[in-house]
């Protein structure tokens, strides 16, 4: 079992950027793949970023390809979410996830992740 700690989030103007982390407990973080969610007021949570668990694969949303950048690291147990070009557009509250049996072909689904964070919000004022 592992748990999930983000971090990162506040307020920003749109145009800027933000870094988030999520740190998972544990020692098994390279058995884990990872994934950042997103659940904006009375929208459903939808799917942002996730990288594999060697690192070497990452897939976004199309909403935010070219601006948000997901990697991880292993010695931190830690994965990132670099937000950049913010729009307002991207004001949720931001949710880590981890699973370690999902398929690269169900990473888009939310119900497919055993573990979550407890979310971290994110502002971004026009």
């Amino acid at each position: 079992q592992v748990q999930l700690v983000e971090s990162g989030g506040g307020l920003v103007q749109a145009g800027g950027s933000l870094r988030l982390s999520c740190t998972a407990s544990g020692r098994t973080f390279g058995s884990y793949v990872m994934a950042w969610f997103r659940q904006a007021p009375g929208k459903e949570r939808e799917f942002v970023a996730a990288i594999s668990k060697r690192g070497d694969s990452t897939a976004y949303a199309d909403s935010v390809k070219g601006r948000f950048t997901i990697s991880r690291d292993s010695a931190k147990n830690t994965v990132f979410l670099q937000m950049n070009s913010l729009k307002p557009e991207d004001t949720a509250v931001y949710y880590c996830a981890a699973d370690t049996k999902i398929s690269w072909a169900t990473i888009y689904y939310g119900s497919r992740y055993d573990y979550w964070g407890q979310g971290t919000q994110v502002t971004v004022s026009s």
